[in-house]
C-alpha cells in the first residue's frame, strides 16, 4: 500500500494519534504525517502511506488555508483557549473599520515569532517543555507569507475570517499579533484547517468513515507531487534512472532541484534533479521507487 490518505482529524487528538489509529486500521508502521496540528485543532491532515513517507516534504511545505475564529481582549499564556488568561481588556470599540485597517499590516511577507507553546525545537528541545521547565528561550523569528486573510464575520468580541498562508504558519500568533496591534490583545478560540495544497476539506475522510474504507482510501502517490514540474520517460530511461544512472535530455528543459519522473501512464517512478553539465541537459536520481 502506497499513498496518501486525506483525513479530518478531529479535535482532541494529536497528529501522532492519528497515525497511530492509522497504523492500528492498516496494520502497517510506515504512515507519517505530513505537518502536525494542534491537538484542539481539526480538519485536513494528509497521511502518507508506505513509499509515500517519502514525499511527505512535498507537502508539508505546500501552502495552507484555515477558517479562525478569534476572541478579542483576552491574551493567554498558549495564545488560545486553551492557556491561562495572562490580561483581559474591553474591546467594545474596535470596529470592523479597525479591524480592516490593520489586517493590511498582515498580509504579504511578515516576520513571526514563534510561540513558546510550540513542537518546533530549541537545543533538542521543544519550546513547549522547555517553557514548561522555566528555561529562557531567546525568541525564535520566522518569516512567512499570509496571501490572503478576509474576515467573514465580526460580533464583538468574536472575529472570524479566513486566511491562507506559508508553511511554517502560526495563526493562533496572527491572532495574538492582530490583538495587540489593536491594542486590547486576544486569542484563537477555534481552528479548522480547509486545505493543505491540493487536499481539500470537502474530500477528507472521518475516522469513521477510514474504518469502514481502510486501503479504499489511499490515495495514488501523484497526489503527492502535483506542485512538481512533470516528465514522461520510456521504459528504458526509467530502468536506467531506476539503477542511479545519469541520463541525457533532449529538449527544453531548465534546472530545476525536484522534478517527478514518470512513465508513459503518468505513474511516479522517481524524483530526479535537472542540471546542465559541458552544455548538457542531465537527470539525476535523488528518490527511486519500486513501482511496477
Amino acid at each position: 500500500m502506497d499513498g496518501v490518505i486525506n483525513i479530518l482529524k478531529p479535535p482532541g487528538m494529536t497528529s501522532h494519534d492519528v497515525v497511530s489509529f492509522l497504523r492500528r486500521q492498516l496494520s502497517m508502521k510506515k504512515i507519517g504525517h505530513t505537518g502536525t496540528l494542534d491537538p484542539q485543532a481539526s480538519g485536513v491532515l494528509p497521511l502518507c502511506v508506505g513509499q509515500a513517507t517519502r514525499l511527505a516534504d512535498y507537502l508539508s511545505g505546500e501552502d495552507k488555508e484555515y477558517f479562525c475564529e478569534m476572541t478579542l481582549g483576552i491574551t493567554t499564556t498558549t495564545q488560545d483557549a486553551w492557556g491561562d488568561v495572562v490580561s483581559i481588556k474591553d474591546c467594545s470599540h474596535i470596529t470592523i473599520n479597525d479591524l480592516l485597517n490593520v489586517l493590511t499590516e498582515f498580509k504579504g511577507e511578515v516576520e513571526q515569532i514563534t510561540p513558546k507553546y510550540s513542537a518546533v525545537k530549541f537545543g533538542g528541545m521543544p519550546l513547549y517543555k522547555r517553557t514548561r521547565l522555566g528555561l529562557e528561550t531567546k525568541p525564535i523569528y520566522r518569516k512567512i507569507f499570509i496571501y490572503n486573510i478576509d474576515v467573514v464575520k465580526y460580533n464583538p468580541p468574536k472575529l472570524t475570517f479566513k486566511v491562507c498562508c506559508s508553511k511554517g504558519t502560526y495563526v493562533r500568533t496572527i491572532c495574538h499579533d492582530l490583538g495587540n496591534a489593536l491594542g486590547v490583545g486576544g486569542h484563537m478560540s477555534f481552528l479548522v484547517r480547509t486545505r493543505v495544497d491540493s487536499f481539500n476539506i470537502n474530500d477528507s475522510y472521518t475516522l469513521e468513515e477510514i474504518s469502514l474504507l481502510k486501503e479504499k482510501a489511499i490515495l495514488p502517490m501523484e497526489y503527492c507531487i502535483k506542485s512538481l514540474e512533470h516528465i514522461i520517460l520510456s521504459k528504458e530511461e526509467i530502468i536506467k534512472i531506476k539503477h542511479g544512472q545519469i541520463i541525457s535530455l533532449s529538449g527544453n528543459y531548465q534546472p530545476v532541484e525536484n522534478i517527478a519522473v514518470c512513465d508513459k501512464d503518468r505513474k511516479l517512478q522517481a524524483i530526479a534533479l535537472v542540471y546542465k553539465f559541458n552544455n548538457e541537459i542531465c537527470l539525476k536520481p535523488n528518490k527511486v521507487f519500486n513501482v511496477e
